[in-house]
């Protein structure tokens, strides 16, 4: 279950062998009418894995998955569907991106999970459909309406036949947890619909999951429900621990991990969070050391480990990696050594990254703040050499200041690997020797970041 994706080069031999032989991986086929782009994503609901299925000029695909049985997310031109798959399956989907949902069907072996979920989503569309807003509700409406949903659906579970006992009595579990799940979303939804950021449950309301098990990996790799119920229990424990003691949130999800006693969740977990998680954390040696105390996977474990081994490259203190003749947006050329002398503030972004673009208006009035002071603003696009036109627009069109550059190869720069970036905006602070001062700097909107320079008397 762990490796969930796997091409075989061998299809039709392998799809030849002997019948009564357990085959331990799933042919997934089909054809896209009208489709957008060029492939099919698959996302696994439980493991940190994901896969793009190339769509033939004719709109057919076909490639072969190694996985033992799990939940996924199919994508595609805007729309999705959930699927479930087992080892064994040889199943066909079709459908039709401009009419997705009266299109999509499935065929073959295998066929029966994933239209049942396809019903038991129109379903929920049903029951859900008599309110205009659920999370408007009041506490006692919206758990009416949740309990209603979900016996709504364990009668459909009971009319859906030729299941084998073992997925039903999941698939129930898998409906209550959703219940659950529902009744934990309200209170940061209600709050957010109703614009009342006070708001807070009342003391009973979320008293059913005061009994939950968080330490069932059965029900965790099957139901991304229940994942997500052991996901925000973790995250309470985290900010609890932030509050009371001085430490960084992504440590203490970690921690809060840690205190689960089922070794399987603790391995997908840990290496969820760690896969990306890692290069950015500000404290790289207390996040890699719960990490290390919370995984047992000796594959996950080794790839974190070179991801650690080379964060170690660019701790604090440690010479910075260099860029060198990077495009001014004026073109003209700046390489990192022109700039010693001076703190240097890096903002790795791109024109197409949402979150970046949100942080601007904050590193405009910190680039004010600090004019005068013996700090350079640095921003380094990402963008491909062909967007540069594009870069050069939003530059001028946004009034970006600072020192606006092109990195050579966007994510391939040099510069980008060697501090291992892997997710943008990132932000860096050098010291006037061009050493790191942190590879993990507080975003522009964080008021950490006035509180770092005022603590490095800029």
């Amino acid at each position: 279950m762990r490796r969930l994706f796997y091409v075989f080069a061998l299809v039709l031999a392998m799809a030849s062998c002997d019948s009564e032989q357990k085959k331990d991986f799933i042919v997934f086929k089909g054809k896209v009418v009208n489709p957008v782009g060029t492939d099919l994503r698959l996302s696994s609901l439980c493991y940190a894995n994901s896969k793009n299925i190339p769509i033939n000029e004719d709109g057919t695909f076909l490639d072969t998955l190694y996985v033992q049985a799990d939940n996924l997310m199919l994508y595609h031109g805007g729309h999705l569907a959930y699927m479930y798959l087992e080892a064994g399956d040889d199943i066909s989907l079709s459908f039709d991106t401009d009419d997705f949902n009266n299109s999509i069907k499935f065929e073959g072996k295998g066929a029966h999970y994933n239209n049942y979920l396809l019903s038991k989503k129109a379903v929920s569309n049903e029951i859900l459909s008599e309110i205009d807003n659920i999370y408007l509700l009041n506490e006692t409406e919206f758990k009416q309406m949740q309990k209603k949903l979900e016996l709504a659906l364990l009668e459909h579970l009971e009319r859906t036949k030729n299941f084998p006992q073992d997925y039903i009595q999941m698939e129930k579990r898998n409906i209550e947890y959703g219940y659950l799940s529902a009744l934990n979303n309200y209170e940061s939804n209600h709050a957010y619909y109703g614009k009342n950021p006070e708001f807070e449950v009342s003391n009973d309301f979320l008293k059913e999951l005061e009994v939950l098990d968080y330490n069932n990996a059965e029900d965790y790799v099957f139901s991304n429900s229940y994942n997500n119920l052991v996901g925000t229990y973790c995250s309470k424990y985290a900010k609890k621990l932030t509050k009371s003691s001085d430490i960084d949130y992504d440590v203490a999800y970690l921690k809060a991990v840690n205190t689960l006693s089922n070794q399987t969740i603790k391995n997908i977990i840990c290496y969820k969070s760690a896969k990306y998680g890692i290069t950015y954390t500000s404290d790289l040696e207390g996040y890699y050391a719960e990490y290390v105390k919370g995984s047992a996977d000796e594959t996950n474990n080794k790839e974190i480990e070179e991801s650690y081994q080379a964060l170690r490259t660019v701790a604090k203190g440690q010479p910075s990696p260099k860029f060198m003749n990077y495009e001014n947006v004026d073109g003209t050329t700046t390489s990192l050594d022109d700039l010693k002398g001076k703190y240097v503030y890096i903002d790795v972004w791109a024109t197409w990254c949402g979150p970046c673009k949100a942080e601007i208006p904050f590193l405009k009035e910190v680039e004010k703040e600090y004019h005068d002071k013996n700090i350079e603003f640095v921003s380094i696009s990402v963008d491909t050499q062909n967007n540069r036109d594009k870069w050069k627009e939003m530059v001028e069109e946004k009034e970006l200041g600072g020192i606006q550059l092109l990195a050579d190869h966007a994510f391939d720069s040099k510069f980008v690997q060697d501090y291992l970036i892997k997710g943008i905006p990132r932000f860096i602070l050098l010291d006037p020797q061009g050493n790191i001062v942190t590879a993990n700097a507080p975003r522009p909107s964080n008021e950490k970041l006035v509180a770092l320079f005022n603590e490095l008397k800029l």
